[in-house]
């Protein structure tokens, strides 16, 4: 278990238990036409906040192999989905106007969905000109994921749409990843058991 930051802003609270540094191992198993891809890799995830109402996330991954090859890294922000309100810093530098909305438990709770969950935005970005924003559900140690939309350079391979799944199992973290890339359709690509490390 650990210990919730008492300046956790309440919105993050259902997030909460994504907080600090995870550690394991996974494997990609993805199909491209006839030949199917696979091999096993090294995962540090991190997940902090710095009092703004999102989670910072990085991702950094390599290949299992003699020289640890690095293989690709995230970086990108958790936050629950609501509308903007004048509380809100942005957009750009510009500051809140008046008090921060959802300060409070019960003021989250109004956020609360009729799955008895809370919607949830993620946007990520990959340092090969991908950009993914998601949209989902976290209900309870579990987190829904699909892509709403995604964005390539002309430079960066073929990436089409995504889902990903994330769960607290016995004090693990365990996330899969589906994806439509390279001209397949959505299929199953990697998975990975973590264990928290901090």
């Amino acid at each position: 278990m650990f210990d919730l930051d008492a300046d956790l802003p309440a919105e993050l609270v259902p997030l909460s238990w994504l907080l600090g540094v995870w550690e394991g191992t996974g494997v990609v198993n993805y199909r491209v036409g006839d030949e199917v891809r696979t091999h096993e890799f090294g995962q540090r995830m991190s997940f902090s906040h710095d009092g703004l109402p999102h989670l910072n996330y990085t991702s950094y991954t390599w290949l299992l192999d003699d020289q640890h090859t690095p293989l690709i890294t995230e970086t990108g922000y958790w936050r629950l989905s609501r509308p903007a309100e004048q509380g809100d810093p942005g957009p750009g530098m510009l500051p809140g106007v008046g008090d921060a909305p959802f300060r409070t438990a019960e003021q989250v709770e109004e956020l609360r969905n009729s799955r008895d969950g809370f919607d949830v935005e993620v946007s990520m970005v990959h340092p090969g000109g991908v950009s993914e924003l998601y949209v989902g559900q976290v209900k309870g140690p579990r987190i829904d994921l699909q892509t709403d939309a995604v964005m390539r350079s002309s430079s960066a391979k073929d990436y089409a749409a995504a889902t990903r799944l994330y769960g607290l199992v016995e004090g693990h973290l365990l996330w899969a990843w589906d994806i439509a890339a390279l001209g397949q359709d959505l299929r199953t690509h990697a998975s990975a058991r973590l264990g928290r490390i901090d």
